[in-house]
């Protein structure tokens, strides 16, 4: 892992390859080791970045409130450290997905592809909000047992039971990289989560190439959500990855990864 001052923070990150800038951000409660299986393949024509996100994995908490433009505002900080200054290709899932659309809004000159992996542009309704407050409330009650009441909680709606019986390995790493968590950070978060903005009407007004990507059994962002998001974009398509739940990248990568690559080179040869 790389290290970089942002703001008032280290983000700690991994970085390969040569070409376009790709940048890949990880759900809730996880870090970059959710983008292994993407990792590597992509970074064969793609300058790929996997950052840890502020306060999670290997990246420190700093002082500033958490939501979902700070997150932004980090990663923006991170490219200029980096000296990228190419418009970047944006990757993110579920979580990663809301704090696309707030990069897409404070940096539109940053981002000329988007690929939303799981996730929604509605924020939470009052009680999906609610439900997001009494578990912060509980994780918090717990203490440093609070991340281990988050895996157990989560880990059932991440992966489709096909998928949990096929890589029970994949599921039991997920585990406990969100056992491992910081407990005050997934309750801090969660808290953020519950008052992101809503950015659907925001949609209409995204006007870069853009990439969803639905699990065909996710229950977190089901299908039907993700296809009225693709409806709404200008310039959207939408792959639905069979069998799998919220967890695409992992559950199935092979298909993910020719998903992306297909629409990059696309999009790259209709530029």
């Amino acid at each position: 892992m790389f290290r970089a001052k942002v703001n008032d923070i280290e983000i700690a990150y991994q970085i390969r390859g040569h070409g376009p800038p790709l940048l890949m951000v990880h759900g809730f409660p996880l870090d970059h080791s959710m983008w292994r299986f993407q990792f590597e393949v992509l970074a064969t024509r793609y300058q790929v970045i996997s950052p840890d996100l502020r306060g999670f994995g290997q990246s420190s908490r700093g002082r500033a409130p958490i939501s979902m433009k700070q997150f932004a505002h980090d990663l923006a900080g991170l490219l200029d450290t980096l000296t990228i200054t190419q418009p970047i290709t944006y990757c993110g899932l579920s979580m990663g997905g809301y704090i696309g659309w707030e990069f897409w809004k404070h940096y539109p000159s940053k981002i000329h592809r988007l690929i939303q992996c799981d996730t929604r542009s509605a924020g939470d309704s009052a009680p999906m909000a609610r439900g997001r407050r009494q578990m912060a409330a509980r994780i918090t009650e717990q203490g440093s047992q609070g991340s281990i009441l988050a895996a157990d909680t989560m880990i059932p709606r991440l992966f489709s039971p096909q998928s949990a019986q096929a890589t029970p390995e994949r599921v039991s790493q997920l585990r406990d990289v969100i056992a491992s968590s910081n407990p005050q950070m997934i309750a801090e978060t969660q808290l953020a989560l519950a008052s992101r903005n809503d950015a659907s009407t925001w949609l209409p007004k995204i006007q870069i190439p853009t990439l969803l990507i639905c699990g065909e059994l996710d229950q977190i962002s089901p299908v039907e959500q993700m296809q009225t998001m693709a409806e709404a974009l200008p310039d959207a398509a939408l792959e639905i990855i069979d069998g799998v739940g919220h967890m695409a990248p992992l559950e199935n990568p092979q298909k993910v990864n020719e998903v992306i690559r297909r629409f990059l080179w696309q999009t790259t040869t209709s530029c």
